[in-house]
This record gives C-alpha cells, structure tokens and sequence, in this order.
C-alpha cells in the first residue's frame, strides 16, 4: 500500500489539482459548475478558508486555497467538496456507480479520481506561478485562445485587483502572445 504524505503546514497556502474519474468532462456544462459553486460555499461555511485563485475545466479543477491560522486540514474539505457535489449530481443517500469492487468497497462512485494533488505553497514567487498557471490553463489545454474568455476562472478578479492587465497571455484581435511554458511547475501539477 502507498505511504501518502500530505503536508501539514497550518494557515498555509495550497495548489490542489482534483480531477474527475478517467477525465470525464462533468463541467463541459453550466448545471454541473453551479452545484460545485454551492459545494464549495458549503464547505467554506462549515470550514472556513480563502479560494485565492481557481479554475473549473471539463475534466479537472485547480484551486489555490489558504487556510486559516491553526488548521492544515485541506484534505478534510476537498473530501467533503467531493462528497458534497457528488450527492448533488445523484440525491443524498443515491447509491452512486462503481465500476470497480475496490470503489465499491471504499463506497466511491465514478465521479472523481480517489485521490488529488497537493503543492504547499513556499513563497511569492512559487504563488506567482500557481497563478498564471491556474488562469493560462485553459488556453493550455485548447478551450480558448484568451485567458480572460474562460468563464469558470478567477482570472477577472485578479484583472479587477490590477495583478493582470486584461490582455495578459492574449491571442485574439491580432495579437500573438508567447506560449507560456511551466515546466518548473511540472513536479506539482499533475493533469
């Protein structure tokens, strides 16, 4: 059995990548992004935290959540994200799908990958690239050509607090960016 360590750190800053099961696209539509919405504010009023930045792709999701001083606990929300939305897509007490005896067994269903990805966040140059990764992601991965054309990003907001020129990292009225490349970010931002 795999010796999974999580980090520890309290009131820390953290990058988590939570990716549904075998890349399903349950957030190619708007119904499924509003039940994570309301998850999400769930567990932010049972547990509090700060969503610092965030992005919700087809297929997996990025945050960068601080937590409060005192609590390390980000592992205790995201499972609770997890069930919170899960319940939400089948009804509370559905019997979710499993395809597998070992999902079964751990009472999983066919909605999220049984574990997720978690970078503790050690300065402001590290947090300087979670987020221009976080919002470059769906140009990355071919959804847009723009940042700033993504719905389902906290990039806006960063906009609005004067972190990014609107334009940043765009390709559109004639404009050529540069594609940006995050390989010092590889070991940390599984997909």
């Amino acid at each position: 059995m795999s010796d999974y360590r999580r980090s520890r750190i309290s009131g820390g800053t953290f990058f988590l990548t939570i990716v549904t099961y075998r890349r399903r696209p349950l957030f190619r539509d708007r119904t499924p992004v509003e039940k994570l919405r309301r998850a999400i504010a769930t567990v932010k009023a049972e547990t509090p935290f700060e969503i610092t930045a965030a992005v919700v792709l087809p297929d997996h999701l990025h945050f960068i959540w601080t937590l409060p001083p005192g609590d390390s606990n980000f592992s205790r929300r995201v499972g609770r994200l997890k069930v919170l939305f899960t319940q939400s897509l089948f009804g509370i007490g559905a019997s979710a799908r499993a395809d597998s005896e070992s999902r079964r067994k751990h009472r999983e269903s066919d909605v999220w990958q049984r574990r997720f990805w978690e970078h503790t966040i050690r300065d402001e140059v590290e947090l300087e690239d979670c987020l221009n990764y976080i919002h470059y992601n769906p140009v990355k991965h071919g959804l847009v050509s723009c940042p700033h054309d993504w719905g389902y990003s906290s990039f806006r907001q960063w906009v609005e607090k004067g972190h990014y020129p609107t334009d940043w990292a765009c390709n559109c009225q004639g404009q050529l960016s540069t594609k940006l490349e995050f390989n010092n970010l590889a070991s940390y931002t599984k997909e």
